[in-house]
């Protein structure tokens, strides 16, 4: 409610008048007042309702979350790339500078470098493993499928076949396959 959509007087006593349903009420300090301030409150709850908008709408994640022993590695390589490139800009804005110190953290910006590649190929090591160790979630595509299908409609078709060759040659007949 702003000020275009209802005016008031502030003084006791005044009519005062709201644009959006045209009624007119007196305001005043008596038992007419008590009597309103429910149908007030019903309606500002109403307008507080209508103008209502949740911050943010939950939507299922698009991807799967990661495994935790993933997840800890790909932390702990990120928190190292991190330091490493601190330490590279340190190094270079100490050379840019001509201080002592500035042998010593490329150095140390070398060592990080080593470190930060093997941070990322522990990622990498630790994904794989996950996979082999709990499987991976597949999903054929529609032609693989239909092939899975048929090679398996075949398979069922030759076994029954065999059986039934099977199930005449135990019985003796020579072809026969009731006792009629």
């Amino acid at each position: 409610m702003g000020t275009a959509e209802r005016q008031e007087a502030l003084e006791d006593g005044v009519v005062a008048r709201s644009t959006g349903d045209g009624e007119a009420r007196r305001r005043s300090d008596g038992p007419a007042a008590e009597s309103d301030r429910p149908r007030a409150a019903a309606r500002a709850a109403t307008e507080q309702q209508e103008y209502y908008r949740p911050l943010w709408i939950e939507e299922p994640a698009r991807r799967r979350r990661l495994p935790d022993p993933v997840r800890t590695a790909a932390v702990r390589a990120v928190i190292i790339i991190a330091v490493t490139l601190l330490q590279a800009t340190v190094a270079f804005l100490c050379t840019m500078a001509g201080s002592w110190l500035a042998f010593p953290m490329v150095i140390s910006s070398v060592v990080s470098t080593v470190v930060a590649t093997w941070g990322v190929l522990d990622v990498w090591v630790t994904r794989q493993m996950w996979n082999q160790r709990n499987g991976v979630v597949s999903e054929p595509s529609s032609t693989a499928r239909a092939l899975r299908r048929e090679r398996r409609r075949a398979q069922r078709q030759a076994k029954a076949t065999r059986r039934a060759q099977e199930r005449i040659a135990r019985k003796g007949g020579a072809g026969q396959l009731s006792h009629s």
